[in-house]
């Protein structure tokens, strides 16, 4: 039978060999685009990315449609920023030529005439364990990346643009963990130790989804603190001290609850302000707002809740490019923040006392975040998007200091 069968496929159906061939051939095209998918992958960096959704979120209905933005005189924008990548997807490891530099990167700092599109750069990333150790290798020097130098600091800190540098981002979420079990209190005050010296603030992005070492980020936050208090008024830039959590409540959940629970009070506040990070891909205006509407609700269902965070106290996060240019860059008019900005600007608090309004926007990122994404650079800067909204929601440069409640 075995040699039967194969020469009747030859001699009355000859197509059946050529079917053969082409599934073969297609089953190794697949592979191959598996494969180059997973290298680009790794050759990006990412931010607030959610792989799949969560128990909570499949198990539990959609969240209902945002109210209608409330009437009334809009609060200014007073965060406007952009989380930085560098040109080579978040590393920062070589020292930039600061000519080449100021080309790739001159629509930060000049919309056109003469202003700044931003008033906050965020440097991203430092690994967390590196800093711990204070590490001197190829790519960093005292735990901190060789391309995070004073001379791009004050670039954009002589414009008048704040700048914060992040620790962690999900790429190393292993890394904070090491290190916070390791000695969580000498990383803070390492950190403090370095914003003294750059004149910066630092960004905690802590992305651990499962079990997050709380108990290790209090002890950080203590020992930065001790060194660095909370200054309500923004003049020490090195006081500076924010968190990044999800889009929304449904993601790093038990972080989430800490922060808002204990950090980001407007009565007693130890953190300075929380970023609302992008989701996976960027969203719409009904889902951006629904993501947002979440951290001012809270969830009371959960157990323990999740309190209602005071919008004084977070920032909402868009993309600012694709796999091509897109509105946030490009075009103001057409763009998500356009749409948003009504809500941004007027949502009403559920803590009583609290003023309406989120502090502002962050867009991630400037530069080159990833294989997968076109970069900022010319001739795809963004003076047309996020300068022309610069001038639009007239951001105010330098930072002035933040609303408390």
């Amino acid at each position: 039978m075995d040699l039967f069968i194969p020469y009747l496929r030859i001699t009355y159906f000859p197509s059946h060999i050529y079917q053969i061939k082409t599934i073969v051939m297609k089953t190794k095209i697949q592979l191959f685009a598996a494969a180059l998918f997973i290298i680009l992958v790794s050759l990006s960096c990412q931010k607030g990315i959610k792989p799949e959704p969560l128990a909570e979120e499949s198990q539990s209905k959609p969240p209902p449609p945002p109210p209608p933005p409330p009437t009334g005189e809009p609060t200014p924008i007073q965060i406007y920023g952009a989380w930085h990548a560098g040109d080579d997807f978040c590393t920062w490891t070589t020292v930039r030529n600061m000519t080449d530099f100021d080309t790739k990167n001159r629509w930060l700092i000049d919309r056109g005439n003469g202003q700044p599109s931003v008033n906050l750069v965020i440097l991203s990333f430092v690994n967390p364990l590196k800093l711990l150790n204070k590490t001197n290798d190829a790519g960093t020097v005292n735990g901190i990346p060789r391309g995070m130098t004073s001379d791009i600091v004050n670039y954009f800190k002589s414009h008048g643009v704040r700048v914060m540098l992040s620790i962690g981002g999900i790429t190393y979420t292993d890394f904070w963990n090491t290190a916070l079990s390791t000695n969580a209190a000498q990383l803070g005050s390492n950190a403090a130790e370095v914003a003294q010296q750059l004149g910066v603030g630092i960004e905690i992005d802590y992305e651990e989804n499962s079990n997050p070492n709380l108990t290790g980020l209090q002890a950080f936050i203590n020992a930065y603190r001790s060194q660095l208090p909370y200054d309500a008024t923004g003049n020490n830039h090195a006081a500076r001290l924010t968190i990044d959590l999800g889009a929304g409540d449904r993601w790093l959940i038990d972080i989430c609850r800490k922060a808002t629970a204990d950090w980001l009070t407007t009565s007693n506040p130890v953190l300075d302000y929380a970023n609302a990070m992008v989701p996976a891909r960027q969203p719409s205006v009904s889902s951006a707002i629904a993501n947002w509407q979440e951290h001012i609700d809270g969830k009371p269902q959960y157990g323990p809740p999740i309190p209602p965070l005071a919008p004084a106290k977070f920032t909402g996060g868009l993309y600012l490019v694709g796999s091509r240019p897109i509105a946030e860059c490009t075009s103001f008019n057409n763009s998500l923040q356009k749409s948003t900005s009504s809500f941004v600007q007027s949502v009403l608090p559920k803590i009583p006392g609290a003023t309406p309004g989120m502090l502002g926007y962050m867009f991630w990122a400037a530069e080159c975040p990833g294989t997968r994404s076109v970069c900022t650079t010319p001739p795809n800067s963004c003076q047309g998007g996020m300068g022309a909204a610069a001038s639009f929601f007239n951001i105010p440069i330098p930072m002035p200091a933040l609303r408390q409640q």
